[in-house]
């Protein structure tokens, strides 16, 4: 027994086996906690913080299997640690890393896998409010750090992160920078909505089913179900607006999102409607024949992964960055 829990203790990978600094904090008396990337010899050396928001899925921040590590970011972040340490708070009661052998469809962890049903601290805090006001509660902390210059700080989303960090800039004023990608400024539901109007035939209105839906949703938006999916306060509260938010900044933003994503006809309104308030600190980056995750779409209308994107769409955040 004594044998077996020496050989299952030194399986066990923690962030520093691939160079990364794990910090453990507390918030609302609650474990948080956060992955800080930095270039190798330049840990202490005070920089800027890149703070980047995750996607809407319950999975650990740092992956891995018995090759090695998964992509911690969906791009290269060695570009960006010249000039920024690199921030990502894990998901609440969602292990910050693990071997993706332990882990269900999409790397996301679950305590039923076969329900694809998360943890229930994880389902009570899966809403807007608490991402962007315990991130920014984590951002004043880490303020006081030696190894954190707060003359920048940039916050980037992609996805439902998007949504995360452009309410997170509109109250945080020391925010410096926003980047908004593959977001929808006007909710999720119209994502939602949208890719479900595409299945609409002669006699099926997923449409209006969906609709339907979003009544419901709204006749109960702290409804906090135990079921997979999200829960109607989660669909709720990523669902309000962000367009006033993001029309109120006046920080340097840049909005990236593909022209086949479900969100894109919504951007292009936005940048309609940013033009005509004459808005001159957006910078929209619109990607042709993308999708949401920056695939191609091929000429059966799907999304060819063999062709990966992100790498370009980072580099083009980089170069936004370095020109402002």
């Amino acid at each position: 027994m004594l044998l077996f829990s020496k050989i299952y203790a030194h399986a066990q990978k923690v962030p520093e086996d691939f160079g990364y600094k794990h910090i453990a904090m507390k918030y609302q008396d609650e474990p948080v906690d956060i992955i800080v990337i930095s270039k190798k010899g330049e840990e202490k050396l005070a920089k800027p913080i890149f703070f980047f928001c995750q996607g809407s899925l319950p999975q650990p921040v740092v992956k891995y299997d018995e090759k090695g590590l998964y992509g911690t970011l969906p791009f290269d972040e060695n570009p960006f640690l010249e000039d920024f340490h690199i921030v990502i708070v894990g998901k609440p009661f969602v292990p910050i890393i693990s071997d993706v052998k332990k882990l269900g469809n999409n790397f996301c962890y679950y305590k039923d896998v076969e329900k694809e049903l998360p943890p229930k601290g994880y389902l009570e805090r899966n809403y807007l409010d608490y991402y962007v006001f315990r991130n920014n509660f984590v951002l004043k902390q880490l303020a006081k750090e030696r190894w954190v210059k707060n003359k920048k700080l940039i916050v980037a989303g992609h996805s439902e992160g998007s949504t995360i960090a452009s309410k997170m800039a509109s109250i945080n004023r020391k925010i410096t920078h926003l980047i908004y990608s593959g977001g929808n400024p006007y909710g999720r539901i119209m994502n939602i909505l949208a890719q479900s109007r595409s299945f609409d035939t002669d006699s099926v209105n997923e449409g209006n089913n969906m609709i339907d839906y979003w009544k419901k949703v709204v006749e109960n938006p702290n409804e906090i179900n135990s079921q997979s999916g999200d829960s109607y306060k989660t669909t709720f509260s990523f669902s309000l607006p962000q367009k006033e938010n993001l029309m109120n900044l006046e920080i340097p933003v840049l909005i990236s999102y593909g022209t086949k994503d479900w969100s894109a006809s919504f951007n292009d309104l936005f940048q309609i409607e940013a033009i005509r308030e004459k808005k001159k600190n957006i910078l929209f980056n619109s990607y042709l024949n993308l999708e949401h995750n920056y695939f191609p779409i091929d000429t059966n209308g799907t999304a060819n992964q063999e062709i990966y994107n992100w790498d370009k769409i980072a580099e083009d955040w980089i170069n936004w960055l370095h020109k402002l």
